[in-house]
């Protein structure tokens, strides 16, 4: 009997519900900015090495996994604080990968990946599928739950990754409107054609990529990217993509808030989710020298009140789904 493989969106809707929450904990290590409880052994058994460097990640890492893995549906490691630091970090990557899977969390990869489709076809391997080694059976490399892609180069590099959400249950999130300022320089610029913003020509893309993989609660595992500094743009952007789960960067360092976000949801509670990295990876600020108990203080603390804070201002628009 083919076994029924579960749609991505549907299986993060699952955890959204069983942890009551829409926050993604971003994991991006800058070995400078971890606590030194986090590095000492390390440094003291490998000098000051990359290899010191990698397992002082994968510490501070599971850590802070451990402490969000009851609060929050998934993790977001951004794969750029990870290759840095080269095959260590690379290493650290696939090992916080591991754990955070572990620890039943799913793992959200920001790596913003894609080119033409041969080579698209190997990101998608490599980070979503599996990978033909002739004679041996295929395996899984990093094996991400889901990947953040550029969709600039059009549809048939997207074309791969689409294969892998159908073949292997996995989803991907495709920019549309990201959370920099700087976003506008080109995101805004309008078309001619249709008289439309490129950011807008980019969502209804992803409404069309989004079809093939709708999950029995309504969702598209093809979500989008879309940023919570540009509040005024997410409620035309959810009606034109009312399938697809929204990642919503910005929030907390880069300033937005709860009540920024609510527009990125549907009537029924759902499709948002909102990313937090630095807010949580370094509440203890400068101060290096902090205690791993007060350091796990500080994160469960940052991700209870970034879930009030989002629970709270869905349930002043009645939009709060339990």
């Amino acid at each position: 009997m083919e076994k029924v493989i579960e749609a991505f969106s549907d299986r993060l809707l699952a955890q959204i519900d069983s942890k009551k929450s829409f926050v993604v904990a971003g994991l991006d290590p800058e070995y400078l900015k971890i606590p030194i409880v986090f590095r000492k052994k390390h440094a003291r058994k490998f000098g000051n090495t990359l290899t010191a460097v990698g397992k002082s990640i994968v510490a501070f890492n599971k850590c802070i996994i451990d402490i969000v893995a009851p609060l929050v549906p998934c993790v977001k490691p951004q794969i750029a604080f990870y290759e840095m630091y080269g095959l260590e970090g690379l290493k650290a990557f696939v090992d916080t990968v591991a754990y955070a899977k572990k620890r039943g969390l799913i793992v959200i990869e920001d790596a913003k990946r894609n080119d033409i489709g041969h080579t698209a076809r190997a990101y998608s391997n490599g980070h979503l599928g599996m990978v033909d080694l002739g004679s041996a059976p295929e395996q899984p490399i990093f094996d991400v739950d889901s990947i953040t892609v550029n969709p600039y180069l059009g549809s048939d590099s997207i074309s791969p990754f689409l294969k892998s959400i159908e073949k292997y249950g996995k989803g991907i999130f495709v920019l549309v409107k990201t959370s920099n300022p700087s976003s506008v320089d080109i995101q805004d610029l309008v078309l001619r054609e249709g008289n439309i913003r490129l950011f807008e020509h980019v969502a209804t893309l992803v409404h069309e990529w989004g079809k093939g993989s709708i999950g029995s609660r309504g969702y598209s595992s093809v979500g989008a990217v879309v940023g919570a500094t540009f509040p005024q743009h997410a409620t035309n952007l959810r009606k034109m993509m009312p399938q697809a789960l929204f990642l919503v960067p910005g929030y907390g360092a880069q300033g937005a808030s709860g009540k920024d976000v609510v527009n990125c949801f549907n009537k029924d509670g759902y499709g948002g989710l909102i990313s937090a990295s630095r807010s949580i990876n370094y509440v203890h600020g400068n101060d290096l020298n902090i205690s791993k108990d007060s350091f796990k203080n500080f994160v469960r603390t940052a991700v209870d009140n970034m879930n009030n804070d989002i629970n709270k201002s869905l349930m002043v628009k009645g939009l709060l789904p339990w």
